[in-house]
């Protein structure tokens, strides 16, 4: 990627500020390719956040600002590095990108090959390679081509573009580019694993499925969260039929895998604990899991909330002490409120309020209560399994 001397000074000197005022100020000098340096710099502003590893160094080439947008995060190419394993030789990505992914992923593997279609990217893939210390090959070819003659691999990676010719966003997998579902026969030829990066809004038995249907067994799904946004669903796909499918929910370094254990069960005689599950494990929807692995009990099928009589450390997702529960009955209400102002343990003039099954918005319910935003209280509105809607009154542990 040939970017003068001139560019690279002023992409320095304008580093830290905003990128629409560097615009409109431009450069007399020219020397300097200001549409390069204008997305270098707003391309390294991102990256401090998105990619620290990769800002850090000197002469990486960031790509527009959409490409920058799908890429993933340090952090969950950091995870997938994970899921590809040790030990294995030889990695594909047939849907290379900015190759974020590609360059954790392969750390472990002696052969690395980067498949990209888009000439540009391809150009900047390379560079930055190169200046990673990153030994691999790289090849400007769409994935079918190059899936047609390729030799057999131990893990085959796609991230399929989920937009399509208007730009538009798509999120079925055969709707993709490519269509995976399309290439799977061919795909699970070609490699003894295949790992799939879909769209989080996916749902991910209905992803299962459709693979199935294109003779692939599905081993592992992992629905990966930061900061309790649920960011990538995970698929690793293979040939040989599946006995029992590995399903993980993380958020950040809570990791949650459905693998049942044999612990005390909740009695619910008298819950002083509501736990609220973290977004991966509200997308993978295994609530029934968590029963099995916690000493907890779901308020209601429908609520996803759940109580316990004891404290457990490591719930993945955010815990509350309960300080009441009351009614929607005015006189309880008050009762309830007055009771934990005199505790002095939290002031009732503002809450944190949510609604799980309830026939209030919170705003509806905000106003009713007469309760500010904010505050260290927090008010879970739900429907029981006895159908009656409760108020849990509650604060925030950890």
């Amino acid at each position: 990627m040939k970017i003068n001397e001139k560019t690279w000074s002023f992409v320095r000197e304008h580093a830290d500020e905003d990128v629409r005022k560097v615009a409109l100020l431009g450069t007399k000098d020219p020397e300097v390719d200001l549409q390069m340096a204008l997305v270098l710099i707003a391309g390294r502003q991102t990256a401090r956040k998105k990619l620290p590893s990769w800002a850090a160094v000197e002469g990486i080439v960031f790509p527009p600002h959409l490409n920058l947008e799908q890429c993933s995060s340090e952090q969950t190419a950091r995870y997938k590095a994970k899921i590809a394993g040790e030990g294995s030789r030889i990695l594909v990505d047939l849907t290379g990108g900015f190759g974020v992914d590609f360059y954790w992923m392969s750390q472990d593997f002696a052969h690395r090959y980067y498949v990209e279609q888009n000439e540009a990217l391809c150009e900047i893939a390379e560079s930055n390679f190169r200046l990673l210390g990153l030994d691999c090959s790289v090849c400007c070819c769409d994935a079918a081509t190059y899936l047609a003659q390729m030799p057999h691999v131990d893990l085959i990676f796609m991230d399929p573009a989920r937009r399509n010719e208007h730009g538009g966003r798509t999120y079925g997998i055969e709707d993709c580019t490519p269509n995976v579902l399309e290439l799977m026969p061919q795909l699970l030829e070609r490699a003894d694993r295949v790992m799939l990066k879909l769209s989080p809004m996916l749902d991910w038995r209905k992803a299962v499925e459709d693979i199935q249907k294109h003779n692939g067994s599905v081993s592992e799904v992992h629905i990966v969260s930061v900061d309790n946004e649920c960011k990538e669903l995970l698929l690793v796909v293979s040939k040989e039929p599946v006995v029992h499918l590995r399903l993980v929910c993380v958020n950040g370094d809570s990791i949650f895998e459905n693998v049942p254990k044999v612990g005390m069960k909740c009695s619910l005689v008298n819950p002083h604990f509501l736990y609220e599950p973290n977004a991966s494990i509200m997308k993978a929807g295994c609530f029934a899991e968590v029963e099995e692995q916690f000493p907890v009990r779901q308020i209601a099928p429908n609520s996803h909330l759940f109580l316990s009589d004891v404290e457990i450390e490591n719930f993945p997702g955010r815990k509350f002490q309960i300080m009441a529960i009351s009614s929607m009955n005015k006189q309880e209400l008050k009762r309830r409120f007055g009771e934990i102002t005199n505790q002095k343990l939290t002031s009732m003039e503002s809450a944190n309020i949510a609604v799980r099954n309830f026939p209030m918005t919170v705003d509806q319910l905000r106003k009713k209560l007469k309760l500010k935003d904010g505050g260290d209280t927090y008010i879970f509105a739900t429907t029981m399994a006895s159908g009656e809607h409760k108020l849990l009154i509650c604060r925030k542990i950890g």
